[in-house]
């Protein structure tokens, strides 16, 4: 057992031993420093089944030797603190007793402050269960502690203290503590429920991928019906793609994401998710949509790919390259449409890719400086986990603007296009899309530059009322010169 640096008075009451992960911390630490191992060292990942042939407590000490994890930003279980030092400022010993790694343990009992010594893994015992009900005894005798966990694990320590505390545990292990007749206090578990993995799997992002039916409306074919099929398919293959890689971003981006006034809410940051539920479905969602992209069209598979392998090199480099991301960001968009006039077998004309490209970066850098806006709201000069200081919001707007009307421009040309003249029954009334366009771009950035932007600005949109009805605007504009209607 290890003293604190400045431990408390005893008194005769029982010590209070608390466990950490789920129980005084709302995640597991092997779970995280793990994760952060491989997101700072991706092929570090192949050592760990040769680290866990050694034992579990050899892993984490591996781990904890390779990785420095941030203890002030993890998300700890408030009430519990809060409890825990009512019990001390009494004088009673409160006592840490983790199977984390020793080394994880002492940085989190010294962030906090309010224990006065720390028991865990030391590389070669792993303190959990049986192991940890026989270290208390031998410290403090049979019924000799109180002790809060929150797992089944901890059932074997319950029975060994003299009260249990329930902390955060499932209905299944706290009936089975509650049986064993000494459960003294209980901190419920919030309910995750369907929220939180629709929060997670962000399938309000999903309405991004109504750009693969770009492709369709800008051909006219709209009456294809076996082109319909094809991009509902695609629809859903793009969706669980990109949910699995929004899982494997935020589990890759904790760090960050607790840092950051809005993103700290998130599920797997604020500890309402499990991390290893997050990391056993990306894999599960990545093959269900390969298998679908698959039944699509093979070709729209091998832009699913290319999207795929994108996406990833995002969430583990290109994110935290200045303006690199913004560009990465664009060509995802982007990619978008490209898939979907594969999954129809659709040519895409020159003029669409580079109307939508300069327009989905303007987007990339309005998502980019809206959240530059929080961070300087905050009192931060640098945001954390990209390559922007606070004060490069203003050059961030400028290439916005600019991309979005290089975006106008791009479309003004293309409708001086003899291509515009043969699909168009009254090509003229064309021309009524620049200045809504003109008007949407200007209308985002209005709106960002003033605080209101959503960090994701597709997602804005389709909830704004003005971005609306100019999209319908736009889209009326087309229709009536296909149709050669009358206005």
């Amino acid at each position: 057992m290890r003293p604190s640096s400045h431990p408390s008075p005893c008194a005769d009451a029982l010590p209070l031993v608390v466990d950490l992960d789920g129980t005084l911390l709302l995640t597991d630490m092997l779970h995280e420093s793990s994760l952060q191992l491989v997101r700072d060292a991706p092929w570090k990942a192949l050592a760990l089944p040769v680290w866990l042939a050694g034992g579990k407590a050899a892993l984490k000490r591996r781990i904890a030797q390779q990785v420095e994890v941030p203890v002030a930003h993890l998300p700890y279980n408030q009430p519990l603190v809060a409890w825990l030092r009512e019990q001390r400022a009494t004088g009673r010993r409160v006592v840490l007793c983790t199977a984390s790694d020793q080394a994880l343990a002492d940085a989190i009992a010294a962030h906090l402050g309010c224990f006065d010594a720390v028991m865990a893994s030391d590389g070669a015992t792993n303190l959990a269960g049986p192991a940890k009900a026989d270290a208390l005894v031998r410290a403090f005798g049979e019924r000799g502690f109180d002790y809060a966990g929150n797992s089944r694990a901890d059932l074997p320590v319950w029975r060994a203290a003299r009260a249990a505390i329930v902390v955060n545990a499932p209905a299944s292990v706290a009936r089975r503590a509650e049986a064993q007749g000494n459960v003294q206090r209980s901190f419920p578990a919030a309910a995750a429920g369907v929220t939180a993995w629709r929060k997670a799997l962000r399938l309000h992002q999903w309405m991004k991928n109504l750009l693969l039916f770009v492709p369709l409306m800008a051909a006219h074919r709209l009456g294809d019906g076996a082109a319909w099929t094809q991009l509902l398919m695609a629809f859903v293959a793009f969706g669980l793609c990109a949910s699995s890689v929004y899982l494997a971003n935020d589990l890759l981006d904790l760090e960050s994401d607790r840092q950051h006034p809005r993103k700290r809410l998130r599920p797997f940051a604020a500890g309402t998710l499990p991390a290893w539920q997050g990391v056993a479905l990306v894999p599960v969602l990545a093959g269900a949509s390969l298998a679908l992209a698959w039944a699509t069209a093979p070709a729209f598979l091998a832009w699913l790919l290319v999207y795929f392998a994108t996406t990833w090199a995002y969430s583990l480099a290109l994110k935290r390259w200045v303006l690199v991301d913004c560009v990465a960001l664009a060509v995802l968009y982007t990619l978008r449409l490209v898939a979907g006039a594969a999954a129809i077998a659709q040519p895409l004309s020159f003029w669409l890719i580079a109307c939508s490209g300069f327009l989905f970066l303007s987007l990339a850098f309005v998502k980019r400086y809206a959240e530059l806006l929080v961070q300087q709201a905050a009192g931060k000069t640098q945001a954390h986990g990209r390559g922007y200081l606070t004060s490069d919001a203003p050059m961030v707007q400028s290439l916005g603007v600019a991309a979005g009307y290089t975006s106008v421009v791009v479309l003004a040309l293309y409708l001086n296009s003899d291509t515009v003249m043969t699909m168009y029954r009254a090509p003229d009334l064309v021309w009524a899309t620049v200045p809504v366009l003109a008007f949407w771009v200007s209308w985002m950035w209005l709106r960002a530059a003033r605080g209101q932007m959503h960090d994701d600005p597709l997602v804005f949109a389709c909830k704004d009322r003005a971005s609306l009805a100019a999209g319908a605007v736009f889209v009326l504009a087309l229709a009536v010169a296909a149709l050669g209607l009358p206005w």
